[in-house]
């Protein structure tokens, strides 16, 4: 499957939930604006490797709210250790979507280590996630994305041709965090 087909999906199922959702940088953060440009959708625009992590956070500062993450397997493999700390923290209002093309898409497909051997599925799982899923063709995705964990999607090499985002980098953040406000039990939002 195309990786802006999986983000289709994934954006579908955030949007039916209401889940916030954070984009890995380049390509995939443009062809999800393409796709569905909602505020609920944070679009990395740089720190690559970090997306999962962000995500992490905002599920644990929030877990009456779900957070979705798509993310790139060059992304991941640049930082292994999210793996190890989404499986300790485990949030049931999380799940990690790794779109895996087995290249670093956003800067000329360049082959990464999941085209050498690399096992994401595996490492999650060593890890100690214990919510780890594959997917490998298109009917089997909608399925995967509900509930927690870790979905390692694999998807064609390619980027789709979709224009850059149209928001400048404050929009981007400033509308995020209007959705994604900490609500206190107080029932006041969180400055």
């Amino acid at each position: 499957m195309k990786r802006i087909e999986a983000i289709a999906l994934a954006v579908e199922a955030a949007a039916a939930c209401g889940a916030l959702l954070v984009c890995n940088i380049g390509y995939p953060s443009r062809e999800l604006f393409s796709v569905k440009d909602r505020p609920e959708n944070f679009y990395m625009l740089g720190s690559m490797g970090l997306a999962s992590s962000i995500g992490l956070g905002l599920a644990l500062a929030q877990p009456e709210r779900k957070v979705m993450v798509l993310d790139g397997d060059g992304s991941v493999l640049m930082n292994l250790g999210t793996l190890a700390t989404i499986a300790h923290h485990a949030p049931e209002n999380y799940l990690l979507v790794i779109l895996d093309n087995c290249c670093y898409g956003s800067t000329g497909s360049q082959p990464t280590c999941t085209k050498l051997g690399t096992d994401l599925f595996a490492l999650a799982k060593a890890a100690g996630a214990k919510n780890v899923r594959e997917v490998l063709r298109v009917e089997e995705l909608a399925p995967a994305l509900q509930g927690p964990g870790v979905v390692i999607v694999k998807v064609e090499e390619g980027n789709a041709d979709v224009p850059i985002i149209s928001l400048l980098p404050e929009e981007i953040i400033e509308r995020f965090i209007r959705c994604a406000r900490l609500v206190l039990p107080s029932g006041k939002s969180r400055p």
